[in-house]
């Protein structure tokens, strides 16, 4: 059982500031799959600072730096597509051959084309 209890914001791993946490359930089995936290609106308000504060640097990077960022998080993506696959399959109770195509595919999809 995983848990994901902590928000990725602004670089670093935080503690929601108002915790609601509840169980994933894995609709094949009904069991529970691991815990999350959802957030609050303080929690989307660090967020949306933090990323208001990282566009002005952001904002004024050259087409290549971009790509090339955009090619880190592929690299990222690809590193673990079998973790999302299983993530996914659990989280959706998809079989696992579909998670690891179309479902997985998704991300790097729009990585690569959005």
């Amino acid at each position: 059982m995983q848990n994901a209890l902590k928000f990725y914001i602004n670089g670093e791993w935080l503690d929601p500031i108002t915790p609601h946490i509840v169980d994933g359930i894995n609709p094949t089995t009904e069991k529970p799959m691991g815990k999350i936290s959802y957030g609050s609106t303080g929690d989307v308000d660090l967020a949306v600072a933090a990323a208001k504060q990282a566009f002005k640097t952001y904002s004024k990077t050259s087409r290549e730096e971009r790509i090339a960022y955009l090619e880190k998080i592929l690299k990222g993506y690809k590193e673990r597509w079998d973790e999302l696959a299983t993530a996914t399959s659990e989280e959706m109770g998809a079989p696992i051959s579909f998670a690891k195509g179309p479902q997985a595919d998704a991300g790097s999809s729009c990585t690569m084309w959005c």
